[in-house]
């Protein structure tokens, strides 16, 4: 019988490729409010917390998300995951010492992960007792992971059994939203406590994306509400591009505010979601919710242009083949 993995999977670091490092230190530092290091020319790493490093800066043309990294609790889970990796048939690479001390970890594996983003896991994280000096009392994080990504895709069934087979990743919950005359699907997928570690969207009976990055957003969680209201006053005041305006999700309840990054995907600040504890767990039902909010979440800013932008990337996407992992996730290469 295989190991179970749920639980004991976290979502650790992500790396994003950019040359816009003035902007993202603007961003990062003086906006959302993160500590910020910069050990060469070429990196930058925020912090959240006690990890040396949650979010790796490194110069290049991709302005998009280049890998993603995931705290494993103990050596048995690891090996049972890479276990299922090597089964498949994928290739499972070391990373180098320079990467691991780029990424704050000791040592890490790398395996292909969904839409070309390689999926990287490691067991412990190098920690640091240095002072943070950021702008936000606390993020929370601990066994809920430093926060969530979403990804849009042209197969959100691949992708959701990909974090299935790799990660044992539990269905929290559908959004079904409407979009132009389009229906979103959003799938949310639980690996810990967290109501959602990855969500993965996709346009119902229409093979496009519309997002040019690989992901769409990503989510880091504040612990207070001034948190969350002041570095939404810090973003608007500095001139960052605001997406969507304060508002409340159905599925979740989390209060948060989505922006624009330097590199052109979206982040969400975030306030008090539901946590699906093991006493809630043990009754959850998967429900489909109608609409994203609650209330709020105007959009803010937009116009003629992004629409069309987003209209064209649309079309573009049906002309491309969608990076795959049909070894963990069926499906065509």
């Amino acid at each position: 019988m295989s190991t179970d993995v749920f639980g004991r999977v976290h979502l650790g670091y992500t790396v994003v490729e950019t040359q816009r490092f003035t902007d993202w230190r603007r961003f990062g530092a003086d906006a959302i409010g993160l500590h910020v290091d910069e050990p060469s020319r070429d990196t930058m790493r925020f912090r959240l917390d006690d990890h040396e490093c949650r979010f790796l800066l490194r110069r290049g043309p991709a302005e998009d998300v280049t890998a993603v990294g995931w705290l494993v609790d103990d050596h048995e889970t690891f090996d049972a995951i890479l276990a299922r990796v090597t089964a498949a048939g994928l290739p499972v690479l070391e990373g180098t010492d320079e990467e691991c001390a780029l990424r704050g970890v000791e040592r890490l594996w790398r395996f292909a992960g969904p839409k070309g983003v390689p999926t990287e896991i490691f067991t412990t994280p190098l920690r640091t007792e240095a002072p943070l000096q950021m702008q936000v009392t606390q993020f929370v994080t601990g066994d809920s992971g430093m926060g969530h990504l979403a990804i849009t895709t042209k197969d959100a069934p691949a992708l959701q059994r990909y974090y299935a087979g790799v990660f044992d990743a539990r269905l929290t919950d559908h959004i079904d939203e409407m979009i132009s005359g389009l229906t979103l699907k959003i799938r949310f997928l639980r690996v810990n406590e967290r109501h959602h570690s990855i969500a993965v969207a996709n346009m119902r009976g229409v093979s496009l994306d519309p997002v040019r990055t690989s992901i769409q957003h990503l989510n880091t969680q504040v612990a207070t509400l001034d948190d969350l209201l002041a570095s939404h006053g810090r973003v608007s005041d500095l001139g960052f591009r605001m997406v969507w305006d304060v508002g409340q999700h159905t599925n979740d309840r989390e209060l948060s505010y989505y922006c624009q990054t330097p590199s052109g995907f979206e982040w969400e600040v975030g306030w008090n979601p539901i946590l699906i504890t093991p006493e809630v767990e043990a009754t959850w039902e998967p429900t489909t919710h109608q609409g994203i909010s609650i209330w709020g979440h105007t959009p803010v800013g937009e116009t003629v242009l992004t629409k069309l932008g987003q209209f064209r990337q649309a079309l573009a996407s049906a002309r491309e083949q969608e990076i795959a992992v049909p070894e963990l996730s069926g499906g065509a290469r």
